[in-house]
């Protein structure tokens, strides 16, 4: 692996990938993290009714919170529990990270229900 930035990562087994859960969810709501070390949200995200809830931390205050509430979102829910700051978070928002590190929130097109796998 190199440290260039935008370089690709070494190749894994097509297994590992199709391994990640990968979900619609949409975002019911944005509280402050101030005891992150880096700028961040904690969000809970509505991932329909076989996950329900979950919660998780992401640096996307590039984003106002009333931009997020109601925003579908694709997370990988399935690589367990991380603490943050003594906070859980359950899940990772997917986005974009551009060249100034902002991060640029993945969705869907349409509007798939919460839940629907990714694929």
């Amino acid at each position: 692996m190199t440290d260039e930035p935008g370089a690709p990562l070494p190749d894994i087994d097509p297994a590992q990938f199709f391994e990640v859960d990968l979900r619609v969810g949409r975002v019911l709501e944005v509280r402050p993290f101030p005891e992150a070390r880096a700028p961040a949200y904690q969000l809970a995200v509505d991932f329909g009714p076989a996950l329900g809830t979950l919660e998780t931390s992401a640096q996307v205050t590039n984003y106002e919170p009333d931009e997020l509430v109601g925003r579908l979102v694709v997370g990988a829910v399935n690589l367990g529990v991380r603490r943050i700051a003594g906070f859980r978070s359950r899940f990772l928002v997917l986005g974009a990270v551009e060249a100034d590190g902002a991060v640029r929130l993945l969705r869907p097109d349409g509007d798939p229900p919460p839940g629907t796998r990714v694929a």
